[in-house]
This record gives C-alpha cells, sequence and structure tokens, in this order.
C-alpha cells in the first residue's frame, strides 16, 4: 500500500465520527501553531538552514514510508518533530532564556514600562551626556564599571541583590558608585530610562566562555551574561585598560569611542524605551 492510500484510508476513518473529526482539527491547529512558532524562532535567529534542515527530513521522512509501506511506523511524523524540537531547546538556549525573561510580566520586575521614564528632548540629552561623560572619566583613570541599560525588564533577583536608589541620572553618581573600594564598585548599576534603579547588583557570567576573548575577566563575563538572558545593553569599562566596550545579545563590541556611545544611547533612549512603553 503506498503513501497515498494509507493517508486516504486514515483520512477516512477519521471522517468516520464527530469525535474523530473533532480530534483531527484540534490536532491540525496544534501542530500548525507549534511549527509555525519554530519556525519563526528559527528565521528570527539567522537560522534558515535548520528550517531548511526540517523540511528536507520531513520529505525523506514520507518518501521512506511511501516506499516501506507497512514496514515502517507513520510515528516518524511525530519523531522528526520531536527531535528537532530537543534540538533547538539544546541549541537556542540563550535565545529561549531571553524570550522568557524578557517577557512582559510583572511578576518578573519590580518597574513596569515606561515607569520614571521622561520623554522630554531636553532631559533626555542630558541623560546621555552624564551617562558618557562618566564613562569616559571613569575610562581615563581605569575605572571598572557596569552600566546595564534596562526597560523595565531585569528580573528582581537582579534588582534585589544590589541596592535600590532611584535617583536622577548624574555623572558624579555614577562615577562615586563605581569608585574603588566603595561598598557597590564591584557590581553593576541598572538604568531604567532616567532614573537610576539600583546599584551594586550581581549579574550572571556568561557560560560562553569559548568566544570570549582570554584577556577579559569576570567583570566582561557578567556584562555579557545579562545580555543572553535578557533583552539589555550593557556598557562595560574595563578596569586594566580602561577600554569602553558595549555588550547586546551575547556580542561584545569593544573600544567603544563617543560616537558609538552616542548612538547606542540614542536608540536605548528613543527607540527601546519608546517601544517597551506600548
Amino acid at each position: 500500500m503506498n503513501l497515498v492510500e494509507r493517508i486516504s484510508r486514515v483520512w477516512n476513518s477519521m471522517l468516520s465520527s464527530p469525535e474523530m473529526i473533532i480530534a483531527l482539527v484540534v490536532s491540525v491547529v496544534v501542530f500548525t501553531v507549534m511549527y509555525y512558532y519554530m519556525v519563526k524562532f528559527l528565521f528570527d535567529n539567522n537560522s534558515g538552514s535548520m528550517v531548511m534542515l526540517f523540511c528536507f527530513s520531513m520529505i525523506i521522512g514520507a518518501a521512506i514510508l511511501s516506499f516501506a509501506g507497512e514496514k515502517i511506523n507513520s510515528a516518524i511524523y511525530l519523531i522528526i518533530p520531536a527531535v528537532f524540537i530537543i534540538a533547538i531547546l539544546v541549541l537556542y538556549s540563550m535565545e529561549i532564556k531571553r524570550i522568557i525573561w524578557t517577557h512582559k510580566n510583572a511578576k518578573l520586575a519590580d518597574l513596569k514600562h515606561g515607569d520614571g521614564v521622561s520623554y522630554d528632548e531636553e532631559r533626555i540629552q542630558k541623560c546621555i551626556s552624564e551617562i558618557i561623560r562618566a564613562l569616559q572619566n571613569m575610562s581615563k583613570n581605569d575605572v571598572g564599571a557596569i552600566v546595564v541599560l534596562s526597560t523595565g525588564n531585569v528580573p528582581s533577583q537582579i534588582l534585589d541583590s544590589g541596592v535600590k536608589l532611584d535617583c536622577d541620572i548624574s555623572s558624579e553618581l555614577i562615577e562615586s558608585v563605581f569608585f574603588p573600594k566603595t561598598p557597590l564598585h564591584d557590581g553593576a548599576m541598572i538604568i531604567n530610562g532616567t532614573k537610576i534603579v539600583s546599584a551594586g547588583c550581581f549579574l550572571p557570567l556568561s557560560q560562553n566562555v569559548d568566544n570570549i576573548p582570554k584577556d577579559l575577566g569576570t567583570r566582561h563575563r557578567a556584562g555579557i551574561g545579562v545580555t543572553e538572558t535578557i533583552d539589555v545593553m550593557s556598557l562595560i569599562v574595563s578596569e586594566e585598560t580602561g577600554i569602553i566596550s558595549i555588550a547586546r545579545a551575547g556580542k561584545i563590541t569593544r573600544y567603544a569611542d563617543t560616537e558609538a556611545l552616542k548612538r547606542v544611547l540614542a536608540n536605548y533612549y528613543w527607540q527601546e524605551l519608546e517601544s517597551a512603553r506600548k
């Protein structure tokens, strides 16, 4: 019996009763939604080749069923998707964590999107200038620092690990927090909009050590690590070299100059925060 005849027989049996029709409709809807989100996730993460591999495997499975007939169980159509889902969970664990953490759920964040955020252009420009001035001053003096730019999506576990400040942004305050030997200098500062939310926070370290240059230490691993699981940006100043780096989505860009910092901060204030508020 070829594949077409087997499908025809299964189809006729499914239409033999209302219960089977309902089960068929539910199955089609569930698998359609599951495949849609799986394919969308892969395309969003620049993994079109994985989609092609999945489709190719399904075609091969259909060919095997067609030629082998009754010798092969049709459960292969369940096994193949299951294998791919497991592979996706393993290969894209960091991306999946980021999606989970950045879901707009009030239970995961102490601050709601848009709280404390002013979209007054003059105030935003002042915040950008203050942050850049602080980073450059710390860079000149080889003072280590991590500044995390959030949209209110940092989990309470991280915020609670530091000291809550909830104060306006100023270069003097940022520099004083990271001044060596002060109680909060080893932790990270969390900024949400025009407010410094917390300081001295502990961040998760990056586990992707193979792709991090060997000369980068714990501060950089922490700055990269938080961006692997949460949709935030980190601005990192090296204590050893004074080099300013920008981390986003698990990737780090070193030697950030004034123009690069202006672009990043402008994107944060005029795009990221505006999007988060909607």
